[in-house]
């Protein structure tokens, strides 16, 4: 069996390293064009020239949540698309998310304005009920933001496509339940996984629909969200604020209205990080779940996008 490894942008050796201690039954290697053909490949925005040269590949296993940059490659139809279920990246999207709520319903930023000028204040404490958090997208990471919320009682709305039913959690589906899903929601916590159906979903008039003082937390791709409404509803006092830990252009450019906008939190695309040594245990127990004939989790529908 061959695995080769293709990223743009990451060193692939350690991950050559560690799959071939993990797999070692397999021949494991860092893709080069003219490479030999390979079974599987482990992927992070490889370019459309892998693809090509790969033609007996059976399965793609990408390393990120999100599988969007791969659908917009040309890609045999016969080849199985995965995604890695969680690897560690739940977690750590629930610490981001529930730190990134209770920063704004505490008003820690406004704390620490005070403090820099040497100032003693004192806010009337909010009320919970007042402030329904909306997580929009119910996947794997979703799922455990939702359940991470309740654990500080915080009334939780989920929007999905399709039904899904979350213990204690208001749950709202389809796109004639998308308004209720925003007016309801006082913080809006983007999970979606980006398709052309949910590119620019976060726009003036989505936007609008949070109740005023609602707060924005796009933790999902940065094409969700339309810069320029999301700055003009701040700045008219729609919206009290924004966390945002991904944009249209990664690095975020220097001359950015982001990084100086007093409401507006940025971080680098840290909200939850691909872990290695849990990815490896799980691309293996997936590569030999195939082997044996067996279904595994994480099959991409590349026609849903997801």
């Amino acid at each position: 069996m061959n695995i080769t490894i293709c990223f743009t942008g990451l060193s692939p050796e350690p991950w050559v390293q560690s799959l071939q201690q993990a797999f070692a039954g397999a021949v494991v290697s860092a893709w080069a064009p003219g490479a030999p053909p390979a079974d599987h490949a482990i992927v992070w925005a490889p370019p459309q020239q892998f693809i090509d040269e790969q033609p007996d590949l059976q399965t793609l296993f990408n390393i990120g949540a999100g599988v969007d940059a791969l659908l917009q490659l040309r890609l045999p139809p016969s080849l199985k698309v995965v995604r890695l279920d969680d690897a560690g990246m739940s977690v750590q999207m629930a610490e981001y998310v529930c730190h990134a709520v209770i920063r704004h319903f505490r008003e820690f930023d406004g704390y620490d304005v005070d403090t820099q000028a040497g100032k003693w204040s004192y806010r009337k404490p909010r009320s919970r009920a007042d402030f329904a958090v909306g997580v929009m997208g119910l996947g794997v990471l979703g799922e455990r933001v939702a359940k991470a919320l309740q654990v500080f009682e915080f009334p939780v709305n989920a929007y999905s496509r399709s039904p899904k039913h979350l213990q204690g959690v208001h749950s709202f589906s389809g796109a004639q339940a998308l308004s209720e899903f925003l007016a309801t929601s006082r913080v809006l916590v983007n999970l979606m996984p980006l398709t052309p159906e949910t590119e620019n979903i976060l726009n003036h008039a989505t936007l609008s629909q949070l109740p005023v003082g609602g707060y924005v937390i796009n933790v999902a791709r940065g094409k969700h969200l339309v810069e320029e409404d999301l700055i003009a509803l701040i700045d008219r006092g729609h919206l009290a604020g924004a966390t945002l830990d991904v944009f249209r252009t990664e690095p975020l450019p220097a001359a950015h209205p982001f990084w100086q906008h007093p409401k507006i939190t940025v971080t680098p695309h840290t909200s939850a990080r691909t872990l290695r040594e849990e990815s490896i245990a799980q691309i293996v127990g997936k590569i030999q779940a195939l082997g044996r004939g067996e279904p595994i989790q994480g099959l991409v529908d590349t026609v849903r996008g997801y």
